[in-house]
């Protein structure tokens, strides 16, 4: 009787702890019912499409390139003896670079001397005699051409002379040598010798829209920063504008810019040009948080019946907290402004107060 009993007991116990973590399971499966139908509306907050009145001045992003730049190439034949500058080496217009071995240089110019102060002397002998009729008109003729010959070749001999001493066209700075004590250049294959550049001054190049194009004109001042050089400002007058559109629509834009003394600017980094226009237009504007990627690549989500679309838009000026829209969303239009991080296309979202 005990023993029936007692498992009457535990059958009891049993069925309510099965009954028990059945009901629990129950529960659990409603309460992840619900959190995942309230999932589904994300929670943002929206902003709206504002119209307002902007300034006309612009901004424009390029890289700056050098205002000169050349490599310079043997003009001789020859040993180096001698380097005198080298790569980071800041150079001077006429400055000596290297000196070539001039032995050889020296002995033609010698013979290139001799041989025109022969011929010289021969045509004064030469018309001497013409008036003896000692000589022929030919003979004479010929005497002449002889000294031109000669005097060519002492004048190529001198050339030859000069440019075993190599010396810097521009002002600049050594951007790249290919030579070294020893090195025999070949004039013939134009041996490299150096990379030299001046960025005492710099060219930005930009390109701007149609409509920006006409409120540019050549000789306007321009203030310009470099990207990696923080909130210091260059003047920056406008060279040239381009004549005509490129593929996209954008023109060419050359600023120059003149470099500081510590030379800060460097060829290839990139710059941003600031055009004062002292006049307004409408524009839409949204808060630069809204932007989904980059500036170069924005989308935005527009709100329609409470489910995000994702949107892309083309824009125009960016300040430090708006970016003006040119394409892609209307006024009035609802957008999220934040909590972007969770939303996918079609997704049901509440907006936040």
């Amino acid at each position: 009787m005990k023993k029936l009993i007692y498992i009457l007991v535990v059958v009891v116990l049993v069925g309510a702890v099965a009954y028990t973590l059945n009901k629990n399971k129950k529960e659990m499966t409603e309460k992840a019912a619900v959190a995942e139908i309230k999932s589904e509306a994300i929670p943002v907050t929206l902003t709206g499409v504002q119209s307002a009145k902007l300034d006309k001045s612009f901004t424009a992003q390029g890289n700056f390139k050098p205002v000169q730049s050349l490599t310079l190439v043997s003009e001789i034949s020859g040993q180096i003896q001698r380097v005198l500058k080298r790569k980071g080496d800041k150079v001077r217009a006429g400055e000596l670079l290297i000196q070539v071995e001039d032995n050889t240089m020296s002995a033609n110019l010698a013979t290139a001397q001799a041989n025109y102060q022969k011929a010289q002397k021969d045509l004064e002998r030469m018309k001497n005699l013409v008036a003896g009729d000692a000589v022929t008109k030919r003979q004479l003729e010929d005497a002449q051409i002889n000294v031109n010959a000669t005097r060519a070749q002492l004048v190529a001999a001198r050339q030859n002379q000069s440019n075993t001493r190599v010396t810097s066209p521009i002002n600049g700075e050594i951007n790249e040598m290919y030579i070294e004590v020893g090195s025999y250049l070949n004039a013939n294959a134009g041996t490299k010798l150096y990379d030299i550049v001046n960025v005492d001054r710099l060219k930005l190049n930009v390109k701007v829209s149609e409509a920006e194009v006409l409120l540019i004109s050549r000789g306007q001042k321009v203030k310009v920063t470099a990207n990696a050089g923080g909130a210091q400002e260059y003047d920056g007058t406008v060279t040239a504008i381009g004549a005509s559109a490129d593929a996209s629509l954008k023109f060419d834009v050359e600023i120059e810019v003149k470099n500081t003394a510590n030379n800060n600017l460097r060829a290839g980094m990139y710059g941003t040009a600031f055009f004062p226009v002292n006049a307004q237009r409408d524009a839409l504007l949204l808060p630069r948080e809204a932007i989904v990627g980059s500036i170069q690549d924005p989308s935005v989500y527009v709100v329609i019946n409470n489910k995000a679309t994702l949107r892309k838009v083309k824009v125009g000026t960016v300040t430090q907290d708006q970016v003006e829209i040119l394409e892609g969303v209307q006024p009035g239009e609802q957008v999220v402004r934040s909590g972007q991080i969770n939303l996918r296309e079609g997704i049901q979202v509440t907006a936040l107060k």
